[in-house]
């Protein structure tokens, strides 16, 4: 099969990828030059642990190749699949079809034959149908059927997701198209991945509905935390006991500083403003998002509190600026919330990520970036974890409290044990959880909050 993949962003490059890895010829194209040039050298434009060696081996094997003539990679492809961005268009939920919907007048241009017009990006509900207008109208004689069929990638394990997902969800109402899509998904019916075909609407709001329940996830369990922290519960164990009943699960149950990134907060605000615009409230979606912003809010006066007080003349250490390991992904993460404040409060701020720095230069100004965990802490006063990066789960402890200039960790992701801070000699905060001095003694210099 031949297929092309409309625009290189991050579902695009890694479906046309993964796509090239069940041995399908994929062009994918895109309008940057520059971008396709790198990509044509294989030089990957995001950071996705995997993508790279993907990418290198299905070009050297022929079946990947780069291209700005969508007209070429289009003629005579069995699907074409439109994976461009929908940014939010004003802030307020309205998504940005214009992409869309210019690669809808292209495509319909270039098509040579019979094909399936795919939207892979995340498009509200309506869409589809919106597409098939357009391509109707621009090439009355047209041979095609649109069909959804909604990512589902985590940034960081979006190789994984792709090549093994939960499910593999399908909007057609054809079964010419519904035979091409088998036959692209093909090698995941070997391993007996679901696949679930559904009506366009259907699919389409299948992609918002579950990144709004995951989204609520998180921020019912968030609000859990701060219930545990009042009344000395333990907000993991909770989780625990909860996520054991598999009417509910153990994922998302992971109480910290907030979602982030391209996905949950878009996505949420999208489907309370299709809702809106169809009469039906979403109370639950809309909270879980309002709480959500209030928490990557409330997390600066959290670490001025635990630094007694004021953070006034002191040096902070960050470590983890995006919004979740394996990625450099900067979009709506916590540290854009928390930094600024933290500065505007008087501090000085370190920074150490692995991946991210270069994007959060970007966003972040007059902060230090430094070029390891151990730089960034060295002669700070509290140390702050923000992004559970695996090389800050085992950080020297000893090595952490001689750079200090007091033993204060607070620990946004719950990555250590409190009675092993505690015995390692620190003063250490997490969430959810209560808080613990050091075992030998209260030997701090300054007063608590």
């Amino acid at each position: 099969m031949r297929i092309a993949v409309i625009g290189t962003g991050y579902v695009g490059l890694v479906s046309g990828a993964c796509f090239s890895e069940f041995g399908v010829d994929v062009a994918c194209v895109d309008k940057d030059l520059d971008k396709v040039s790198r990509l044509e050298k294989g030089q990957i434009p995001i950071f996705e642990p995997g993508l790279d060696q993907v990418v290198d081996a299905n070009r050297r094997a022929g079946r990947l190749s780069f291209t700005n003539n969508l007209r070429e990679a289009v003629a005579g492809a069995d699907a074409v699949f439109i994976a461009v961005g929908t940014p939010s268009r004003r802030g307020d939920g309205h998504a940005d079809l214009s992409y869309v919907f210019g690669a809808a007048e292209e495509i319909a241009q270039a098509l040579t034959g019979y094909a399936v017009i795919v939207t892979k990006s995340t498009v509200p509900v309506g869409t589809g149908r919106r597409v098939a207008e357009i391509i109707r109208k621009t090439r009355p004689d047209a041979q095609f059927d649109v069909v959804s069929n909604p990512e589902f990638l985590r940034e960081g394990s979006a190789i994984q997701d792709f090549m093994r997902p939960d499910r593999v969800v399908i909007g057609c109402e054809s079964e010419r198209a519904a035979a091409v899509m088998r036959e692209l998904y093909r090698p995941l019916y070997l391993i007996e991945v679901p696949m679930i075909f559904t009506a366009l609407e259907t699919a389409e709001l299948t992609k918002y509905a579950a990144n709004s329940f995951l989204a609520t996830k998180i921020s019912f369990i968030n609000e859990i935390a701060d219930l545990c922290e009042r009344v000395g519960a333990d907000v993991q164990d909770v989780a625990r006991g909860i996520g054991l009943d598999g009417r509910i699960g153990r994922k998302f149950l992971h109480a910290g500083p907030g979602y982030g990134g391209s996905c949950f907060p878009k996505d949420c605000l999208a489907l309370t403003r299709t809702a809106a615009e169809h009469g039906v409230p979403t109370r639950i979606v809309e909270m879980a998002a309002q709480v959500n912003d209030s928490r990557k809010s409330s997390m600066a006066a959290r670490i001025m509190r635990h630094c007694g007080g004021s953070v006034a003349d002191k040096t902070i250490a960050i470590l983890g600026l995006a919004f979740k390991p394996n990625t450099d992904d900067m979009r709506d993460s916590p540290s854009l919330a928390i930094i600024p404040r933290l500065k505007e409060a008087g501090a000085t701020i370190r920074v150490f990520d692995p991946e991210s720095m270069t994007e959060a230069k970007k966003l972040l100004t007059d902060i230090t970036y430094c070029a390891s965990a151990y730089e960034a802490m060295d002669g700070a006063d509290a140390l702050v974890i923000v992004t559970e990066w695996n090389e800050f789960r085992a950080l020297d402890l000893g090595r952490v409290k001689s750079l200090l200039r007091s033993p204060t960790v607070i620990d946004l992701r719950n990555i250590y044990r409190p009675a092993d801070m505690a015995k390692a000699g620190f003063y250490y905060f997490s969430v959810g959880r209560r808080p613990v001095e050091p075992s030998e003694g209260k030997d701090r210099l300054r007063s608590r909050a």
